[in-house]
């Protein structure tokens, strides 16, 4: 293990912002876990179907608001892009060589996870498995790709918009609900959301990328300020609690984006902001960043794959055991649930582990290795090494 610490460290520019990294890393392990949290698979009468705790337990809600991270993903996406096609232009590199490899190193990993899901469709219909079962568990897999197609249009979109200033954006997202929720416009029109409400952090983390938000008390606005938006928006404004979809519920704050979880996500973003200072003095201990790294160099892997690590350990533990096990198979609607599937999220880590090692050669394909296993990514544009302090 030492010396793969070594490794990694020798093999890290010393300019590169390790925070940024890390961030990154927290938001999508934020995803995973609240995947893993809110996400039930439950065993009735010889089907299986998705159901959630905050159905029946409403009063967790506030889970949610620690594990929905997707804004600081969007937020270090676009600070990376920005720098990065300010590199290739410096370098002469046209945008189609540029935006074509951003896209192959996004898509490349989802090209397994369909080939081995469309096979496992097929396999359980032959053998006789429902259909509402099968729609149920592909469900899972399926959903979380729509997050991937909003990110590679606003990478694709980044010359144009990596220059918008994120007010913009959110004034769209404001307009949006305030027609199709307070005048009771049409329902489609959420949509334009979908680019809006992410292109809001998206746009942030390009601003900082071009020298912008370099104050503690701006990113200490930004996370007061959306925090408070948030919080008024859900006490008065008719948004739900949860920051996450729930089955049966009036609406959601994510299926599109609202004007809720848009503040929610730049308080998050200033959140972020403000964590990049002492994440560079933590990540200058070599096993700290070795942590880091590698999570970051399964991060595609991780987010395809978690939910089907869910379902390796729920169905195989279906067909090994003679009823439903709590926590797994059972619908979650009392804390006891909650705390058997906290004891089961280690073993969803271990399949997620097995995962990884079955499929990253489609992540990891054609880079440069260290050690023989690891690579490092692109460094982020805000480049702070450990060299300097924040």
């Amino acid at each position: 293990m030492t010396g793969l610490v070594a490794r990694i460290e020798a093999a890290t520019p010393p300019d590169r912002d390790r925070a940024v990294d890390a961030l990154r890393a927290l938001a999508i392990l934020g995803v995973v876990g609240g995947h893993w949290l809110v996400t039930a698979l439950v065993a009735d009468s010889g089907t299986v179907r998705g159901a959630s705790p905050l159905t029946a337990m409403p009063h967790l809600a506030p889970v949610s608001w620690v594990f929905q991270t997707l804004a600081v993903f969007f937020l270090v996406g676009g600070l990376v892009a920005e720098g990065s096609w300010a590199s290739a232009r410096q370098r002469g590199v046209p945008y189609g060589r540029w935006v074509g490899g951003r896209l192959a190193r996004l898509f490349r990993p989802v090209a397994a996870v369909l080939v081995v899901w469309t096979l496992a469709a097929a396999a359980m219909l032959a053998a006789g498995v429902g259909a509402s079962t099968v729609r149920a568990l592909g469900k899972l897999v399926w959903s979380p790709l729509w997050f991937l197609l909003v990110f590679a249009v606003l990478t694709a979109l980044t010359p144009l918009v990596a220059g918008l200033h994120p007010l913009w954006p959110l004034v769209v997202v404001l307009h949006v609900d305030l027609v199709r929720l307070g005048l009771g416009g049409p329902r489609e029109l959420g949509w334009v959301n979908v680019v809006a409400g992410w292109l809001v952090p998206y746009c942030l983390g390009a601003l900082v990328a071009r020298g912008g938000l370099r104050g503690r008390r701006s990113r200490w606005a930004l996370l007061l300020g959306g925090a408070t938006a948030a919080v008024a928006l859900v006490l008065w404004g008719g948004y739900p609690a949860s920051m996450v979809g729930v089955p049966g519920g009036r609406m959601s704050n994510l299926d599109p984006p609202g004007l809720a979880a848009v503040a929610f996500g730049l308080a998050q973003c200033g959140a972020a902001l403000l964590l990049l200072g002492p994440l560079r003095r933590v990540l200058c201990r070599a096993a700290a960043w070795a942590a880091v790294a590698v999570v970051n160099l399964a991060a595609m892997t991780v987010f395809l794959w978690h939910q089907t690590a869910m379902i390796v350990v729920t169905t195989s533990a279906l067909l090994l055991t003679d009823g439903p096990l709590p926590g797994l198979h059972t619908v979650p609607d009392s804390a006891s649930w909650v705390v058997a599937r906290l004891l089961w999220l280690p073993v969803f880590a271990l399949a997620l582990l097995g995962c990884w090692a079955a499929v990253r050669g489609y992540e990891q394909g054609g880079r440069r290795t260290v050690g023989g296993s690891l690579v490092v990514r692109e460094a982020a544009p805000e480049r702070r090494g450990c060299a300097r302090r924040a």
